[in-house]
């Protein structure tokens, strides 16, 4: 019993064993204790995200690192091992590796980042977190009007990058085009009407004027981009029912569904105050009654 105690308690193979798990165990006290000790010097949320994520991937280089050098000197004797079992793990795990290759792509390239609001995978929402294997989203939309929080929390394989168009909604510039359009009888006035949008459009919308032009202006650098009109765009058009008003003006992209409900109840204000001279067009269908088609059918009465 002796002698096989100190075989197994002196077996190569086991001492390095006991140094791997040993090397392991060190580092990821460390890496847990760094990243609760960040939440105490660090307050703004981004900046300890991040910081913790880093922890996270030295942790991770440490620990292989440490494996690396524990079997360093075996390494070799199974190089022609690792070939034949890396190709077939590679196949068995092609996913896996694309979501892998998905977040060096994500982090490298600013696909998105934490805090951006991205469609991926046919999901919508904002990004919470970015693992490596998956991106975790808080998603809006879907049965919910408006970009609001359906509450569900989602979890995309980071390999959708390379398979689906990335829309991001707040990446370089945080703003979006949106519109509204006003339908307005035939017999109003119309130029009142117009000039009460614009009184509207500025009033509501001022805020966003002196930031929207810079964050373009850094477009344009950046990217091959023309010129645009940033400034909000008031058009109109003559139709078979009434003269339609489309308001089109950029807006942040957390604020769509608020700025436009503000917009909707000042003009709903203005036109209560104009009395008849802006009156607001519906559709009407009215119920025409259909021909009436008396049928007769005689023949024959027989008695039994």
């Amino acid at each position: 019993m002796d002698r096989f105690f100190n075989e197994w308690l002196f077996n190569p193979t086991v001492g390095k064993l006991v140094a791997a798990s040993v090397a392991l165990t060190i580092v990821f006290a460390i890496v847990r204790l760094a990243q609760r000790s960040v939440g105490k010097y660090i307050d703004d949320v981004d900046t300890r995200y991040r910081v913790r994520k880093f922890i996270s991937f030295l942790g991770y280089a440490s620990a292989a690192i440490a494996i690396a050098t524990v079997y360093s000197d075996r390494l070799g004797g199974f190089t022609v091992a690792f070939g034949v079992a890396g190709a077939g793990i590679a196949f068995a795990l092609q996913e896996v590796i694309a979501s892998v290759a998905g977040w060096v792509a994500v982090s490298l390239g600013s696909f998105y980042s934490p805090g951006d609001r991205v469609q991926l995978g046919g999901i919508k929402g904002d990004v919470i977190d970015i693992s490596i294997l998956r991106t975790t989203v808080m998603e809006v939309g879907e049965w919910v009007a408006g970009d609001l929080y359906t509450g569900r929390i989602v979890r995309i394989a980071n390999s959708f990058v390379f398979k689906e168009p990335v829309f991001n909604y707040s990446g370089d510039f945080p703003f979006l085009w949106d519109e509204i359009t006003l339908p307005v009888k035939y017999g109003s006035d119309w130029k009142l009407a117009k000039t009460m949008l614009r009184g509207i459009v500025d009033e509501v919308l001022v805020g966003y004027a002196a930031e929207v032009k810079s964050s373009w202006v850094a477009m344009v650098k950046q990217y091959r981009l023309e010129e645009a009109n940033v400034e909000p765009m008031i058009t109109l058009r003559a139709t078979d029912n009434w003269i339609e008003f489309t308001v089109r003006y950029i807006v942040d992209y957390r604020k769509r569904r608020t700025t436009k409900d503000y917009l909707f109840t000042r003009i709903l204000e203005e036109v209560d105050k104009s009395g008849d001279q802006i009156r607001l067009a519906s559709a009407t269908f009215e119920m025409v009654p259909g021909s009436t088609i008396d049928v007769r059918l005689s023949g024959n009465d027989h008695s039994h």
